[in-house]
């Protein structure tokens, strides 16, 4: 017998295929929802099984439940980044209360959460937050992190839910895929798309009318009448696609279209190959994305965080999973443009 989550209009996407369990007697849904939950199975080879039925295609849709700061600051450019969920996984959870545990900030809101909703690019984006590919951060002391602890098992925190949770690869920022959305959740399960994301002009385009100003007027600087909003920050990553022997800035679109970025509709040729472009370094022996730097500082992220790389550069949580710190330039080793190549 198999147990699925519930059913969902996205649950539906076969680009979202759904978490299955194998019951059995002797192994029923309660008892996997609390192997889940315990420690004592961050190895456990049946665990690993489920988990990996929570596949991520590309395609996929994925969430990330946001605070109305981060809803600022995606606003502004921030890209996608740490701990998100596939959409069929949370569809079930519809009341800002409930979502709002899955903050990465460790705030909640019963009267209005809000999330950003895209689609992956490709799997190799995603990873488990849990060994072999983050083994360090449920090791991770109380005092230096922000939000619920992570149990290690590749599931999030819940007394009652079963829900895989992943992070961005490394912790790291990913470009914005064509046509993401800014989402609020309301009480009585409404869900509100305020705004989506329109590659060629490098910015938000609001959709919530009238009604839902006062959405709105709770984002810091936020402008309920503003009807077009430029993401005035660097991104720190960004996608690069060839054509023959020439290199473009390139646009996903996922499951199947992946061009040039161009503000004519002409010019939108597809890509032959398609890459993720990044700065990366060690400072301190430890890796880290560069996320922004001048001739003298860098702002650095962790990709693998740890209870030794955490004291070994000072860096200072700021959500679940995030750790940066600021470094001198000129103490940056193994500095270099990373480029990771998707498949098609």
């Amino acid at each position: 017998m198999t147990v699925t989550g519930e059913d969902s209009e996205l649950g539906t996407d076969p680009l979202d295929p759904p978490l299955m369990a194998p019951l059995r007697r002797g192994l029923d849904w309660q008892q996997v929802q609390s192997m889940s939950q315990s420690v004592a199975y961050r190895d456990d080879a049946e665990m690993r099984r489920i988990r990996a039925t929570a596949a991520v295609r590309r395609g996929t849709r994925m969430t990330k439940i946001l605070s109305p700061a981060q809803v600022a600051g995606h606003l502004g450019g921030w890209l996608p980044y740490g701990f998100c969920y596939r959409s069929c996984d949370i569809a079930h959870l519809t009341e800002p209360g409930q979502l709002g545990l899955l903050r990465t900030d460790g705030m909640s809101d019963d009267n209005v959460t809000f999330a950003l909703r895209w689609r992956a690019v490709d799997p190799l984006d995603y990873e488990v937050p849990a060994g072999p590919s983050q083994p360090g951060l449920p090791a991770l002391p109380a005092h230096s992190r922000i939000g619920a602890m992570v149990l290690g098992t590749g599931f999030t925190p819940s007394t009652d839910d079963l829900i895989p949770e992943y992070v961005t690869a490394g912790f790291a920022d990913l470009p914005l895929s064509a046509n993401a959305q800014l989402l609020a959740y309301l009480p009585g399960g409404d869900e509100v798309v305020l705004y989506t994301y329109q590659p060629e002009q490098h910015g938000w385009l609001r959709l919530a009318g009238p009604r839902w100003r006062g959405l709105l007027s709770g984002i810091p600087g936020g402008s309920p009448d503003r009807e077009y909003v430029p993401c005035s920050a660097t991104a720190s990553a960004r996608l690069v696609g060839r054509i023959d022997d020439n290199e473009y800035e390139a646009v996903a679109d996922p499951p199947g279209e992946f061009r040039v970025r161009a503000l004519t509709r002409a010019a939108r040729y597809p890509v032959q190959t398609l890459s993720r472009r990044a700065e990366q370094a060690r400072w301190r022996g430890v890796p880290c994305w560069v996320l922004q730097r001048d001739e003298t500082w860098a702002r650095l992220r962790l990709l693998r965080p740890d209870a030794d790389t955490v004291n070994a550069v000072g860096a200072r949580c700021y959500e679940r999973g995030i750790y940066e710190a600021w470094a001198p330039v000129d103490e940056l080793t193994e500095h270099h443009i990373a480029d990771i190549a998707y498949q098609f």
